[in-house]
């Protein structure tokens, strides 16, 4: 039986990805440090051990007690507009963290390292929907970390010969998303403004553009990215084709959610404008018909429904900024 460690296994797309592993046969172990996630999301038929990538001796200490076949890292902040403004903290959890389990994935002669990057690595593009061919030109520390991190597995393959597999999904949703975290997550926070009563805040005009992925199009494929082949050693955009502004996106989820919500516009932050992403390589590797894809309005709905049984929850707030200047006012509310 293969054996899997999933980091961030508690959060959202890495709880998904727990439960198609189990369903695939894997024995998994999560590691998670719950800043972002939460136990109730983790399968009761994986091993949960509570802590952070960044604790290099307790990473060290689970690879020597398990003898992983595939490593899969999906643990980070992924705040990107925050990460302007928590630079440090976003190096340390996004880039030292995943070194420290890439180290011991040499060690240990894991067979394959799964990892989720993201579509921030390509920053602003001419040229959309972006393509795995266009080169990455990211413009937050978010995005320098990730893509930081695609490089160095390039080169622990070219060096010691481990073997990856690299996703670079984007703007995913659905059940199980932490709807409390007030700097990502537009989907989650608009369901939670809504059922809180308070206006839904939209940055500058709202026309801004982003192709919405739901987690059943996308936790599938990661998690059975080691049985195909094909994916080994490359990099693949992964997530919806269709792309929306974020007013179409409020309009949509007020309707499903049956509640006439207020659109709050603030200062527009800086951040890409247009972001979404080709995903023809992918649909090569892993024969996908896209057509089987939820609609936004469906998998807004399916999120919706889960939402309401679950209420809302209390926005949390980064509690160490490092840096105020050009901080969105709307942040320190």
């Amino acid at each position: 039986m293969s054996k899997s460690l999933v980091t961030g296994g508690a959060g959202f797309i890495g709880s998904h990805v727990v439960n198609h592993l189990l369903k695939l046969g894997h024995e998994v172990v999560v590691l998670d440090d719950l800043s972002g996630g939460f136990v109730e999301n983790i399968n009761s038929q994986a091993t949960f051990i509570e802590g952070s990538i960044e604790d290099e001796k307790l990473v060290n200490e689970i690879f020597k007690t398990h003898n992983f076949t595939y490593v899969y890292h999906l643990a980070a902040y992924a705040a990107e507009g925050l990460s302007h403004f928590i630079r440090k903290f976003n190096y340390n959890n996004n880039l030292v963290g995943s070194i420290n389990l890439i180290n011991a994935s040499i060690r240990h002669k894991v067979k394959c390292f799964v990892f989720t990057s993201s579509i921030a690595v390509y920053g602003t593009q001419q040229q959309l929907p972006m393509d795995e061919t266009a080169g990455p030109l990211p413009e937050d520390p978010y995005g320098i970390a990730k893509y930081a991190i695609e490089l160095d597995l390039k080169a622990a393959k070219h060096m010691f010969g481990l073997d990856y597999i690299i996703f670079r999904p984007h703007n995913v949703y659905g059940e199980y998303q932490n709807i409390g975290d007030k700097y990502r997550n537009v989907i989650g926070i608009f369901m939670n403004q809504l059922l809180q009563g308070i206006p839904l805040t939209v940055y500058g005009d709202g026309l801004q553009t982003r192709a919405f992925s739901y987690i059943d199009d996308v936790a599938p494929y990661i998690a059975k990215a080691v049985h195909v082949d094909r994916a080994y050693n490359q990099v693949f955009n992964i997530g919806g084709d269709n792309y929306y502004t974020i007013k179409e996106l409020a309009e949509t989820i007020m309707k499903v959610m049956g509640s006439k919500g207020v659109l709050r516009h603030v200062e527009q932050r800086k951040e890409v404008v247009h972001a979404y992403a080709s995903h023809e390589k992918i649909r090569a590797a892993f024969d996908i018909n896209t057509k089987g894809f939820i609609s936004l309005e469906r998998g807004v709905e399916k999120m919706a429904n889960w939402v309401k049984d679950h209420g809302a929850r209390a926005t949390t707030k980064f509690s160490n900024i490092e840096i105020t200047e050009n901080l969105p006012p709307v942040w320190l509310e």
